[in-house]
């Protein structure tokens, strides 16, 4: 049985997930990198030290998750953080300039296998990767499930006409963020009275392969919220979305 408390980061090996990892690390956790192909995981985790560990884990695989979870318990015996982080913003070739990606995904033209593709990542393997790891959370002490959302999927925010992002809202990337919304608060009203608390982060517009490494944030700042929601004690929240500057609305 490991002594110190353990997070699952799925999509780890780059980006905001590895440096949500790195800060995981460094507050005493014990982490897992999850990662589609295990290479990747191992250099991430490397890159992290000894208190991090390679974990091949597809979200969109199902027997990948569940040889995961099963790992998990054999090695470690405990899960007390899951953070949903694996994502994707289409499903085409690496280095599309984000305006193709944006015209791309406007809802009259829209590709259905590019919807189908990216809620499945975005979507269902949160669902999925949460579901297999419920069993595990479930006997943690303190268990915390953050799922790393986006202020373009909230729909007051591109209803309101002032809004400067609101142009960009597809049938896409953005509605899946959407979804990612509901299915937190979907749990965390299902959890609530286990203790185990469900919070979404938004991690601002930050330069990853996401959008090209056009966004103007740093991968640094843009894991604070999500280590943030990891920390919370017995009094933090759950059913919340928000980023570094408070509140986000639905």
């Amino acid at each position: 049985m490991q002594d110190k408390p353990v997070a699952l980061v799925t999509g780890a090996n780059k980006g905001i997930g590895l440096q949500i990892a790195k800060d995981l690390a460094a507050n005493g956790l014990t982490v897992l990198v999850g990662s589609r192909r295990l290479e990747h995981a191992e250099a991430a985790a490397n890159s992290i030290g000894e208190d991090a560990h390679a974990l091949q884990l597809d979200v969109t695989d199902q027997a990948s998750i569940a040889a995961a979870a099963e790992r998990i318990r054999i090695e470690l015996g405990r899960l007390d953080v899951l953070v949903n982080n694996a994502g994707i913003s289409h499903a085409g070739k690496p280095g599309r300039p984000l305006e193709e990606i944006i015209n791309s995904g406007r809802p009259s033209i829209a590709s259905l296998d590019d919807v189908r593709a990216v809620f499945e990542t975005n979507v269902f393997g949160i669902v999925a990767v949460t579901q297999a790891m419920l069993r595990l959370l479930r006997e943690a002490p303190a268990a915390r499930i953050v799922n790393v959302s986006s202020g373009a999927g909230s729909l007051t925010l591109n209803a309101d006409p002032a809004f400067p992002y609101r142009t960009s809202f597809g049938a896409v990337y953005n509605p899946s963020k959407t979804a990612v919304n509901a299915m937190t608060l979907a749990f965390a009203i299902e959890l609530e009275e286990t203790g185990i608390k469900v919070n979404a982060a938004c991690p601002g517009y930050t330069a990853t392969e996401l959008n090209n490494f056009e966004g103007p944030r740093t991968v640094e700042q843009a894991a604070r919220e999500p280590v943030r929601l990891v920390l919370l004690d017995a009094n933090g929240p759950t059913g919340t979305f928000s980023n570094e500057d408070g509140p986000l609305p639905w």
